[in-house]
């Protein structure tokens, strides 16, 4: 028998294919403009060559939840991002999770359960969507950012607003401030971020990274460096969400 959890998230959706034990089969592809239809093709994928009477539950994360009108039901992220994190790590106790629009911090007990969490949504301040936007800005993207800010110097980017940062950039590209240490300027700026919403939450034991700014290494780094702790960084940061989901739906 399986399970499928899909992670309709502003950037990139994830679905995964769960078997009480493992992950079968992963899925990750960007949203794009209809979180509806992106999510229906992650989960043919994941069940092509699948006999559908062997799927216990199909389960909808994340900010796409809503569209997704073929699952069995839906869960918030904040939950099944804790389902994912405590099978895989079970000493976890806090959870930072950046997505592409909202950042957030979780505490969990000893079984696995939420007690706890903060959540920044207000604005794409230190989001997957910030990154985007000032990689751009340099000519690069999310994927070639942490080759671009690796050894450099940080540059000071004092605005968190997406717009205003657009401009800083452009300013500081103007003064001839290499590229590399504006890149590195953006990540720590998305470190500070990330290290003020964990002070406003409780700190406990070793901190879990998910989300795909997990993915950079300069960033989790930066994070480690600030907050003198280890992070835990699953094998794929992604899918901690849909994996959540799944193991939500094979109960």
């Amino acid at each position: 028998m399986y399970s499928i959890g899909i992670d309709s998230g502003s950037v990139a959706t994830k679905a995964v294919l769960f078997d009480g034990e493992k992950i079968v089969k992963k899925v990750i592809v960007p949203t794009g403009w209809s979180p509806k239809k992106t999510s229906k093709e992650a989960y043919e994928v994941l069940i092509d060559g699948i006999d559908s009477s062997r799927i216990k539950r199909v389960i909808g994360t994340g900010y796409g939840r809503v569209s997704m009108d073929f699952v069995d039901k839906t869960v918030t992220e904040i939950t099944c991002h804790t389902k994912g994190i405590f099978f895989l790590d079970k000493n976890i106790r806090t959870i930072l999770d950046i997505g592409g629009q909202d950042s957030k911090v979780i505490n969990i007990d000893d079984n696995g359960n939420v007690v706890n969490f903060i959540m920044n949504d207000k604005c794409a301040a230190g989001t997957g969507k910030f990154l985007e936007v000032t990689s751009n800005k340099l000519g690069s993207d999310i994927e070639n950012i942490d080759d671009l800010a690796k050894d450099a110097t940080p540059e000071n980017i004092s605005s968190m607003c997406t717009v205003f940062a657009e401009s800083e950039i452009v300013s500081l590209l103007a003064q001839d401030i290499p590229k590399e240490n504006i890149a590195a300027g953006i990540l720590k700026s998305i470190a500070n971020k990330g290290v003020s919403i964990l002070n406003k939450a409780r700190i406990e034991d070793t901190i879990a990274f998910t989300g795909g700014l997990a993915q950079s290494k300069e960033l989790v780094k930066m994070l480690k460096n600030n907050l003198n702790k280890e992070i835990f960084i699953a094998e794929d940061a992604q899918i901690v969400g849909a994996l959540g989901a799944a193991i939500i739906g094979f109960k």
